[in-house]
């Protein structure tokens, strides 16, 4: 991964807003403003976390960025090509260069299709390895940890951790740059997604890979991500490099998650950082700072002006008084972020064996 390089992934000015109609007769529906405004980039190689509260966007934009859905407006470039400019035919030769992981491993697999079939159709779909599929999907399989025998086998003969090794199969099947990982390890126990986890960083490894990796676990984004996006509300509030952003986080939001994890020792002590309030609808979200209804340092001028980005070498934050904001303390961002003890030990612990 090289930051001289230009990056694989570049979104610009993204918004995705889904008009809601309150009847026949309602001239002036509402719009649920899911992604507001959006500029993030991707290099080849890497991974950018995205974190935040349910509701706040995150697996829209994952799903902006493959093109699943259309956007408001906004530019999504890849590979120096606009996706929005896309024909269908155009765009679906694109698609085998992203490609995504669900979080629900079970419901995004074919119950009536076996293993084989389903690792096939995306090679017969993009005309891939023609004459040797039986050998591709048994590649394949070895890749992820399972075996050749399980080709011919159906999505409920597996447990919930091979079931999303199979999907990881499929997204790799037609060899892509970027894969999106939506909540990918979410939905595992916490050995299996240690497992999962270390997948992931091996195969990026092998295959210079990218990720746009969306999750709520903070120890999981700790343990594999190169950058964090932290999304509130539609909007991205801070973007840092992974050690920076959890050690001196300046977002008051982003200050707030880091103090909610729960530590595994109740001997240490730590400042736990109270938000006032609900979050707010995305139907209506307040004006200027869309954080400032329910952050302890907000004044007028949060209230009637969105904050701009301001750049602090590689730490972006959309705060107006981010630099007059205390820091934490130290022990709220200390690496052991996981939700016990266990958790982070086997995040760490490389003990996935793949060929």
């Amino acid at each position: 991964m090289s930051n001289i390089d230009p990056p694989l992934l570049q979104v610009q000015g993204l918004v995705k807003h889904f008009p809601v109609n309150a009847g026949w007769f309602d001239r002036n529906p509402n719009k649920v403003r899911a992604v507001d405004g959006i500029d993030i980039h991707l290099h080849a190689g890497e991974t950018l976390g995205v974190v935040g509260e349910s509701g706040c966007g995150k697996s829209t934009l994952g799903r902006l960025v493959l093109r699943l859905i259309e956007p408001t407006q906004g530019k999504v470039v890849f590979a120096g090509q606009d996706l929005c400019g896309l024909s269908a035919d155009q765009l679906r030769s694109q698609r085998k260069e992203m490609q995504i992981i669900f979080q629900d491993p079970f419901s995004s697999l074919n119950p009536r299709m076996t293993v084989f079939q389903c690792l096939s159709e995306p090679l017969k779909l993009h005309h891939l390895h023609s004459g040797r599929h039986t050998e591709r999907v048994q590649e394949l399989l070895k890749l992820v940890g399972l075996a050749p025998e399980h080709a011919q086998r159906y999505p409920h003969e597996f447990s919930g951790g091979q079931r999303q090794r199979i999907g990881i199969a499929r997204a790799l099947a037609v060899e892509p740059q970027l894969i999106v990982c939506d909540e990918a390890v979410s939905a595992l126990d916490v050995s299996v997604q240690a497992q999962v986890v270390n997948l992931l960083q091996d195969l990026q490894r092998r295959f210079g890979l990218a990720y746009l990796f969306i999750a709520h676990d903070l120890a999981v984004v700790k343990h594999i991500a190169d950058r964090v996006a932290v999304m509130y509300l539609g909007r991205v509030v801070e973007l840092a490099d992974k050690n920076q952003l959890f050690e001196q986080p300046r977002h008051p939001y982003t200050q707030a998650l880091l103090s909610a994890i729960p530590r595994p020792n109740p001997s240490i002590k730590k400042q736990r950082t109270l938000l006032g309030g609900d979050v707010p609808s995305p139907m209506n979200p307040p004006k200027g700072c869309h954080f400032h209804t329910r952050c302890p340092h907000a004044t007028e001028l949060c209230q009637t002006t969105v904050p701009s980005i301001q750049v602090h070498g590689t730490h972006q934050i959309a705060c107006h008084f981010w630099q007059d904001l205390p820091l934490p303390d130290s022990v709220t961002c200390q690496p052991n972020l996981s939700r016990d003890a266990q958790h982070l030990k086997l995040l760490q612990s490389a003990f996935v064996q793949t060929s």
